[in-house]
């Protein structure tokens, strides 16, 4: 596994089809457009989740912290398995960073961004790679 941080458009994805050279055999799977991030029985070599921060915020409207973190680790374990399956099998997760700036005044808004840093560090710890992307340029932490 594979995960992916830095800053809100900042060539976070074409990093990550730039570095893997991604044109076949991929799924991507968006947080943005509210795809289902659930493994299925996907036949190719590369997942990608993009957007774990856009699930996670959707989350955050009807969950507690703490419930989310269970849902993400759940999900993110089901990724982990379809990934030993098969030796050439990659999950790229990609995430941004909210951790800088003001912390919100809105409740939802802070349990996003708590929830965000609580599954952000369990993805981390799982990952056998850490890259965190700024201006398009990556920065290896792990």
């Amino acid at each position: 596994m594979h995960f992916v941080t830095g800053g809100a458009y900042n060539g976070k994805s074409e990093w990550v089809k730039r570095v893997y050279e991604l044109e076949s055999e991929v799924l991507w799977l968006s947080g943005y457009q509210k795809e289902q991030p659930q493994r299925f029985d996907f036949q190719g070599k590369t997942v990608v989740l993009q957007g774990l921060d856009g699930w996670i915020q959707s989350d955050a409207r009807k969950m507690a912290a703490d419930a989310i973190r269970e849902k993400w680790q759940e999900i993110i374990a089901d990724w982990r398995i379809w990934e030993k399956v098969r030796d050439e099998r990659s999950c790229i997760v990609i995430g941004s960073d909210l951790s800088k700036g003001i912390v919100p005044m809105e409740a939802t808004d802070r349990r996003w961004r708590d929830a965000c840093g609580w599954v952000y560090q369990d993805v981390a710890s799982l990952s056998s790679r850490v890259d965190i992307i700024w201006y398009g340029i990556n920065q290896r932490i792990k």
